[in-house]
């Protein structure tokens, strides 16, 4: 085969899919906690959104993700994929039938991934993150800063994915639409890293060496714990992240990443940075899980094999 396959994109699609209907209930308690007011602890959070909202407040701002993140995973997945079989194949070895990553080709694959990940991420996230926070109670703190120009009713500001992307671009111009894209950037290209390397090192440990590929039940076990790895070491910079984009809701407060984490270190203290910690980990492991099942799984059915290929 060449090295550029469009299996990866399809399945990457799915399990994209797959990931988003799994972890968007913990997303928004992950959110909430960063970027939120008087959310308390994990448990706390949850029993507030359900109280305040009902079980449907967990699903806020799903359906643009569910549209938008599958094609994001199709892409990251796609690319890496691709990558590293480019990389391999430079390298003279036969990737599709050696079960041997050298660390490098890993991580220069999952380097582009996440660099390639952040150009269609960062729009996807904002809007995700704004119709997440804008039912959150609004603080009269904060009214010494400068308002934006909207109203602070108890009507939401966004009427849908759609009217957000409109109210952005009108009020932001097209560069708010990549709000917090240096922070996404620091958090995505290691994170990735630590997402992809993980991932192919554990399915090859827990994988016999009799087996000519990983089962399903090792290809859940291994991309649960990257993701958990890897949501768990990006927290500091998520949270950097999700108080960028959420901030101008209502107000503006930061000026850049380095703003931000100056402003939430004076106000909040070094714990600030591991806020959501807990469900950004126990988030992850599900969430991963979800992902790389249904990437291999696809990509088992789309080139017909009989065993789960790795990417």
């Amino acid at each position: 085969m060449g090295s550029f396959q469009l299996e990866d994109f399809a399945a990457g699609w799915i399990g994209g899919a797959a990931s988003v209907i799994v972890g968007h209930p913990l997303d928004t308690v992950k959110t909430r906690l960063q970027a939120g007011v008087n959310y308390g602890n994990t448990l706390s959070c949850i029993r507030t959104v359900y109280r305040r909202e009902s079980v449907f407040g967990f699903f806020k701002g799903m359906s643009f993700p569910l549209a938008s993140i599958a094609v994001y995973n199709s892409v990251v997945f796609g690319v890496f994929s691709n990558t590293h079989r480019f990389l391999s194949q430079h390298h003279g070895r036969e990737s599709e039938a050696s079960r041997s990553r050298t660390l490098s080709d890993l991580l220069l694959a999952s380097m582009v991934a996440g660099v390639v990940s952040v150009g269609l991420g960062t729009p996807v996230d904002l809007i995700k993150i704004r119709l997440q926070m804008q039912t959150q109670p609004f603080r009269e703190a904060n009214l010494g800063l400068k308002p934006r120009a909207v109203a602070l009713g108890v009507q939401p500001i966004y009427q849908g994915p759609v009217h957000c992307i409109a109210t952005i671009v009108r009020t932001e111009g097209l560069a708010g639409m990549y709000r917090g894209v240096g922070a996404m950037l620091l958090r995505d290209v290691p994170g990735y890293c630590l997402y992809f390397i993980p991932y192919v090192f554990l399915n090859e440990w827990i994988t016999p060496e009799a087996c000519t590929g990983p089962s399903p039940c090792a290809v859940w076990l291994a991309g649960g714990m990257a993701g958990a790895i890897s949501w768990g070491t990006a927290t500091p910079m998520d949270v950097v992240k999700s108080r960028l984009q959420a901030d101008g809701v209502y107000l503006n407060k930061y000026k850049g990443v380095l703003d931000c984490i100056s402003q939430s270190y004076q106000k909040e203290g070094l714990k600030v940075f591991f806020r959501g910690i807990t469900v950004n980990t126990v988030r992850g492991f599900p969430m991963s899980a979800a992902m790389f099942l249904g990437y291999e799984l696809s990509l088992k059915a789309i080139r017909g094999d009989h065993t789960v290929p790795s990417p």
